[in-house]
């Protein structure tokens, strides 16, 4: 594995990115949306996640986030854990899913092909982890994350996401409170 993509500084402000396997569009439905916003708020109530920047995608996850207590690594290898085992207890408890068994087969089909994964895998197993180091490098991933809905063509304006912190550039914090920083100009 490259060291390009590692947390080396564990006090370090991150961006990260990473997706379900195959890129499959899970994230469709309030209830499986409802699980990464909740397990951001516990991991920043319980965990000490700083969130500072973040976009959720139908397949994939973005994020800026530092951790208090040193441990990105750990932190974010928990997040990933514990928000696979709840969105699949969704789809499986799902009445409403019309994909559910094409789904779980997905995820048991990308189980069964790691050597390390008990039964499903969900997420792709690498972040990505890019250490931002000055304000220009950080604006430019915020833009990034935050035009993702817009170039993806599911709205015009990066506002109109609801799941994504650029509404709450606009003082709006109706999905998940992000930390104040004073490199956000």
């Amino acid at each position: 594995m490259s060291r390009k993509y590692k947390f080396h500084n564990k006090s370090g402000l991150y961006f990260v990115s990473f997706a379900t396997v195959n890129w499959i569009d899970v994230f469709t439905r309030q209830v499986y949306l409802d699980v990464l916003a909740q397990s951001i708020n516990y991991c920043r109530k319980e965990k000490g996640m700083e969130l500072y920047a973040y976009c959720f995608m139908p397949s994939h996850v973005h994020l800026i986030f530092r951790s208090a207590d040193e441990e990105p690594t750990e932190l974010l290898r928990d997040f990933k854990k514990y928000t696979a085992k709840k969105v699949l207890e969704a789809i499986k408890g799902n009445p409403q899913e019309s994909r559910k068994e094409w789904l779980l087969w997905m995820f048991e089909r990308a189980g069964k092909k790691q050597g390390n994964v008990s039964k499903f895998q969900f997420w792709q197993h690498h972040n990505k982890p890019i250490e931002l180091w000055s304000d220009v490098v950080i604006k430019q991933k915020i833009d990034y994350i935050h035009n993702n809905p817009v170039e993806s063509g599911f709205v015009t304006n990066a506002i109109d996401w609801k799941y994504s912190s650029a509404r709450n550039f606009q003082d709006d914090q109706t999905v998940l409170q992000i930390d104040e920083a004073g490199f956000f100009g």
